[in-house]
């Protein structure tokens, strides 16, 4: 699979999170906010879609309020919740600049399997670690997220290639 394809997750995810990622996609489109899709969805559309409940974006800097002694708010003018599904927001770290970059991508995208990866190894949860395994057995180039760890983050790649020979077995 070499771009996400999001007509994977039509009759996989329930109709009501793919709106409620449509709209609050939309929302942040109109806000100016630089966003792409990750998460179960991103997941879904890399080539191993499954149910999910919510919708988490890699969002710019702009979809946060920085206030006097660091206390940080949302923007009001994104959503936090669209008819009862959870819009979550993450921001690429200070020493994430290969992370940023994804945002250079159409609003609304979704992230590469590369980035996906990265993001759901640090993660490190048991469902993230089951997405990377499905990720892999979906025909994920293994190859190119290998590289992209061994560039960006060599504390994951035995991690990752450890799922990657689960996933083989």
């Amino acid at each position: 699979m070499l771009k996400p394809d999001p007509n994977l997750l039509v009759d996989v995810v329930a109709s009501k999170v793919l709106d409620a990622w449509k709209t609050a996609s939309a929302a942040l489109a109109r806000a100016g906010i630089p966003h792409v899709v990750v998460g179960g969805l991103a997941v879904g559309a890399n080539g191993y879609p499954r149910a999910t409940k919510d919708v988490h974006f890699l969002v710019g800097d702009g979809a946060f309020k920085h206030h006097a002694g660091g206390f940080v708010t949302m923007n009001p003018a994104i959503p936090i919740e669209v008819n009862g599904v959870a819009i979550d927001y993450l921001s690429a770290r200070p020493d994430e600049a290969h992370l940023a970059a994804a945002l250079a991508d159409t609003p609304g995208a979704f992230i590469d399997v590369a980035r996906l990866v990265y993001m759901k190894l640090k993660a490190s949860r048991l469902q993230d670690r089951a997405d990377v395994g499905g990720l892999v057995n979906a025909g994920a180039d293994v190859d190119a997220c290998r590289a992209y760890l061994v560039t960006h983050a060599t504390t994951l790649v035995r991690s990752f290639d450890a799922l990657v020979a689960t996933a083989a077995s």
